[in-house]
C-alpha cells in the first residue's frame, strides 16, 4: 500500500497518523504565531527571565557547569517552546483525529487551557514564574491572547493538513 492510500483510509491507524502529523505541524505553526505576538506584546517584566530560559539554563549548568550566555537566551527559549508546542499540537491532533473540519472554538479552548495550565498554575507552582497575583493584569491578558492565537492557529493548520493528507493524490 502506498502512503496516499494509507492516509485516505478511515482506519484507526490512518486517522491516528493523520491526526498526529496534522497536530504536530499545527503546533509548530501555533508556536511561531505565539512567539511572534510575544515579540510585540509584553508578557513579562523586562528583567524577568522566561520559564523556558530558566529550564535551559539549569540544564546547561548541570551538563556543562556554566549557564547559557545572554546572547543565546532567545535561541534557548525557542528550543523549549517549539518542541513543547509541537508535542501539545500532536496530542491535540490525536484527540481530534476523526474531525476533519476546523472549529475555532476548539482552538480557543486549546489556547486558553494551555495558558491556564502553564502560566496560571504549574509554572508558578514549580517556581519558574511568579504567582498570577504578582503579574500585572495587562501582561496576563497579553499572555492569554498569545496562547489563544496559538490554539486557533494550531486548529486551523491541523484541519488543513488533515484534510490535505486525507485527499492527496499522486
Amino acid at each position: 500500500m502506498n502512503l496516499p492510500a494509507f492516509f485516505q483510509k478511515n482506519t484507526f491507524a490512518s486517522s491516528t497518523s493523520r491526526g498526529l502529523i496534522a497536530g504536530f505541524l499545527g503546533g509548530l505553526a501555533g508556536t511561531a504565531v505565539k512567539s511572534l505576538v510575544e515579540n510585540y506584546l509584553p508578557v513579562r517584566k523586562i528583567e524577568q527571565r522566561s520559564a523556558q530560559i530558566k529550564i535551559v539554563d539549569d540544564l546547561s549548568t548541570m551538563i556543562t557547569g556554566t549557564p547559557i550566555s545572554h546572547q543565546n537566551e532567545a535561541l534557548a527559549e525557542q528550543l523549549v517552546s517549539f518542541p513543547f508546542g509541537a508535542s501539545l499540537g500532536a496530542a491535540y491532533g490525536y484527540g481530534k483525529k476523526d474531525k476533519d473540519d476546523y472549529n475555532i472554538t476548539d482552538g480557543v479552548i486549546l489556547g486558553a487551557s494551555t495558558w491556564f495550565s502553564t502560566h496560571e498554575t504549574s509554572l508558578p507552582m514549580m517556581g519558574l514564574e511568579p504567582k498570577p497575583t504578582d503579574v500585572p493584569l495587562k501582561m496576563q491578558a497579553n499572555e492569554l491572547f498569545a496562547h489563544v492565537l496559538f490554539g486557533i492557529t494550531t486548529e486551523v493548520v491541523r484541519s488543513l493538513v488533515n484534510q490535505r493528507l486525507k485527499r492527496q493524490r499522486y
